[in-house]
C-alpha cells in the first residue's frame, strides 16, 4: 500500500515536472522561438499558453516592442570639411525572430552591430552635406536618408528600423576653442576699428570747433576794432567840436592833465623854471600868455617844459 502511494506520488510529481516543462506562456510584448538541440523549430508571435516537447526543446523569448539604440558619439567630417561630434539614437524592433536568431543571436550582439551600422550611415550621409544643411530644414531629409540606409543593412538581421534621430551635433572642443578665439579676435578688430573711427570723428569735431572758434574770435576782434575805431572817431569829433567852441578852456584842461601826470607825488625831483610855459597857469597867466601851437584837431598843445638837470 505504501509502495503504491509512493509510486502514485512520484508519478504525480513527474507528471507535474513534465507538464511544467512542456507549457510556457508568451505575453503581448514578447515573441518566442522554439529550439530543438539548438536548431530553430517554430516561431511563436501570438500571445497565450504554448506547448513544447519537454527536455528536448527550449524556448528563446524575444522582445517584440520598439527598442532603443543609443550608439556612442561619432565624429564625422562634413562636405565643407567641418567636423561635428554627432550624438544620434535609433529605435528598432525585431521583425523576423528566426533571422535575428540565426544572424545575431542575442540583443546585445544585435545592438553592437547596429551601432556600427548607424555610425557608418551617419558618416556616409553627413559627408555629403554642409553644416548649414544639418542646421536647416534639410535635416529631416538627411534623417530619412540615414534611416533608409540603416534599415537596408538591418534587414539582414531580421530587424526593422523605426526611426533614426540626431540628438545633438556639436563642434569638437578644439574646434570650438579655435572658433571662439577667431570670433574674439574679430570682435576686437571691430572694436579697434570703431574706436579709430570714433577718434577720427572726435578730431574732426574738435578741428571744426577750433576753426569755428578762431573765426568767431577773429570776427569779434574785427567788430571790436571797427567799433573802437568808430568810437575814437566819434571822440575826436566831439573833442574837435568842444575845442572849437572854447580853445582856451581846452588848453587849460590839457595843462591840468600835464600837471597831474608830472606832479603825481613820486620820488622824482625835477628842477624847472617858474617862468616857463609849463607853469603859466600857476603864475596867473591867463589867455594873454604866449599862444600855444595848435594841434591837428585845432586845439592848442601845452608847452612842455625843458627838463633841467636833476639834483
Amino acid at each position: 500500500m505504501n509502495r503504491t502511494l509512493i509510486a502514485i506520488g512520484v508519478g504525480i510529481v513527474a507528471l507535474g515536472i513534465i507538464v511544467s516543462s512542456s507549457l510556457f506562456t508568451v505575453n503581448e510584448a514578447q515573441q518566442a522561438l522554439v529550439l530543438q538541440f539548438g536548431e530553430p523549430r517554430r516561431v511563436i508571435q501570438d500571445p497565450g499558453l504554448k506547448f513544447k516537447i519537454p527536455f528536448i526543446q527550449e524556448v528563446r523569448i524575444l522582445d517584440r516592442r520598439v527598442l532603443d539604440l543609443d550608439p556612442p558619439v561619432e565624429q564625422v567630417i562634413l562636405a565643407d570639411q567641418k567636423r561635428l561630434d554627432v550624438d544620434a539614437f535609433a529605435r528598432y524592433r525585431i521583425h523576423d525572430p528566426l533571422r535575428f536568431y540565426q544572424t545575431a543571436g542575442t540583443e546585445a550582439v544585435a545592438e553592437t552591430r547596429l551601432n556600427s551600422i548607424v555610425n557608418s550611415a551617419l558618416r556616409r550621409v553627413l559627408g555629403n552635406v554642409t553644416v548649414l544643411a544639418v542646421l536647416s530644414d534639410e535635416r529631416a531629409r538627411i534623417m530619412t536618408d540615414i534611416k533608409g540606409q540603416v534599415n537596408d543593412e538591418a534587414k539582414r538581421f531580421g530587424i526593422e528600423i523605426v526611426d533614426v534621430r540626431i540628438r545633438r551635433a556639436d563642434l569638437p572642443e578644439e574646434t570650438s576653442q579655435s572658433i571662439f578665439a577667431r570670433m574674439r579676435s574679430e570682435r576686437e578688430r571691430e572694436a579697434a576699428e570703431a574706436r579709430a573711427q570714433g577718434q577720427e570723428q572726435s578730431q574732426q569735431i574738435k578741428s571744426r570747433a577750433e576753426r569755428e572758434r578762431t573765426v568767431i574770435i577773429a570776427e569779434a576782434q574785427r567788430d571790436a576794432q571797427v567799433l573802437r575805431g568808430e568810437g575814437d572817431n566819434t571822440a575826436l569829433k566831439l573833442i574837435a567840436e568842444a575845442t572849437s567852441l572854447d580853445p582856451e578852456f581846452y588848453g587849460f584842461y590839457r595843462s591840468l592833465e600835464a600837471y597831474r601826470k608830472a606832479l603825481n607825488g613820486n620820488d622824482t625831483t625835477m628842477v624847472l623854471s617858474p617862468n616857463g610855459e609849463f607853469f603859466r597857469y600857476f603864475n596867473g597867466a591867463g589867455p594873454q600868455a604866449a599862444p600855444a601851437s595848435r594841434s591837428p584837431a585845432g586845439a592848442p598843445a601845452p608847452a612842455e617844459a625843458a627838463p633841467a638837470p636833476a639834483q
